[in-house]
C-alpha cells in the first residue's frame, strides 16, 4: 500500500511533499499596510468577493521567517521545513462579511508550496529576505525598540519584486486594530485532458482557519514600500498609490481544516 499525504506516494511514506496536518508554523513578520488602485484590486478578485468600497484599494504586503513542524519534530529538520515567505493581501467583501484575499505569494520552499497548494495559496518560487532582529547588542541588532530599522525583499526568475523598510516607533497593544479580516483564497487545479483545459479539476473559494492564532511584541512605524514593473509577472497592477504604516511582529498559529465558501466546478 502507497503511503503519503501529498505526491511521491511510496511504500513508507517518507517522501511525501508534506506531512498531514495538523501543521504548526511560528514567524517573524513585517507587514506594510498600503492602497493600490482598486480596479486593479477588483480585477484580481474571485466569483463571490467583491471590491470593499470603504477600503479603497488598501492592502497588506507580507514578508515572514518561518518555522514549521507537523507532529514528528520536523522543527528539528530546519533544511527540510525552515522557509521564508512574501505575498500581498487585498481587502475585499464577501456578501457583508470584510476579508482578504491573497492574489500573489513567494515561497523559498518545496513543501510550504506544497501545503499552500492543498490550501488554495497561488504560491511561486521565490527568493525572500529580512532584517533579523537579535538579543546580543550591535549596530546590526535591530532590537525591538523604538527607531530600529528593519528592510525586506522578495526575488523571483532573477528579478526584484518587491522591496519594503520600516523604522519602529510605538508598540501596539491589541494587534486586532490592525489585522482583524480572515483570509479567502482559491484552490484552483486545471485539467490537462485534452477539451478540458478550460474546465479545471478543482475550483473552490476557501477559508484560510488558523487554529490559536497569536501575536507578539506587535511594534508600528514608518514604512517604504516598491513593487517595480516585471517581465513576465502582474504584481506590478498592485503597486502602492500610497504607503501607510508598517509592522513588524511574532505569529503563530496552527492548520487542522480548510472550509469551502464556494465550489465553482459544483
Amino acid at each position: 500500500m502507497l503511503k503519503g499525504y501529498t505526491v511521491p506516494l511510496t511504500p513508507q511514506g517518507k517522501s511525501s511533499a508534506t506531512p498531514a496536518p495538523p501543521w504548526h508554523y511560528s514567524s517573524e513578520c513585517i507587514a506594510i499596510e498600503y492602497w493600490a488602485d482598486p480596479a486593479a484590486v477588483a480585477a484580481l478578485l474571485p466569483p463571490g468577493l467583491t471590491k470593499d468600497e470603504k477600503s479603497a484599494g488598501r492592502a497588506f504586503f507580507w514578508f515572514l521567517d518561518w518555522q514549521f513542524t507537523g507532529s514528528n519534530d520536523e522543527h528539528t529538520d530546519p533544511a527540510r521545513y525552515q522557509y521564508r515567505e512574501a505575498f500581498v493581501l487585498v481587502e475585499a467583501m464577501l456578501g457583508d462579511r470584510p476579508v482578504n484575499f491573497c492574489p500573489y505569494i513567494f515561497v523559498d520552499n518545496d513543501a510550504a508550496i506544497a501545503r499552500g497548494w492543498v490550501q488554495g495559496y497561488p504560491k511561486k518560487l521565490g527568493s525572500i529576505f529580512q532584517t533579523r532582529s537579535f538579543t546580543a547588542r550591535s549596530a546590526a541588532a535591530s532590537p525591538l525598540e523604538k527607531g530600529s530599522r528593519f528592510g525586506a525583499s522578495v526575488a523571483a526568475h532573477g528579478e526584484r519584486m518587491a522591496t519594503a523598510r520600516i523604522q519602529l516607533e510605538h508598540k501596539v497593544d491589541d494587534p486586532s486594530t490592525v489585522f482583524s479580516r480572515p483570509t479567502t483564497i482559491r484552490r484552483y487545479f486545471p485539467s490537462l485532458t485534452a477539451g478540458l483545459h478550460e474546465k479545471p479539476a478543482v475550483n473552490e473559494l476557501t477559508l484560510s482557519k488558523m487554529d490559536d492564532l497569536n501575536f507578539s511584541d506587535f511594534w508600528a512605524g514608518s514604512a517604504e514600500l516598491t513593487i517595480p514593473e516585471v517581465q513576465g509577472e502582474d504584481m506590478h497592477a498592485l503597486k502602492p498609490l500610497k504607503v501607510g504604516r508598517g509592522f513588524r511582529f511574532g505569529m503563530a498559529y496552527s492548520v487542522t481544516d480548510l472550509p469551502i465558501l464556494q465550489n465553482y466546478v459544483a
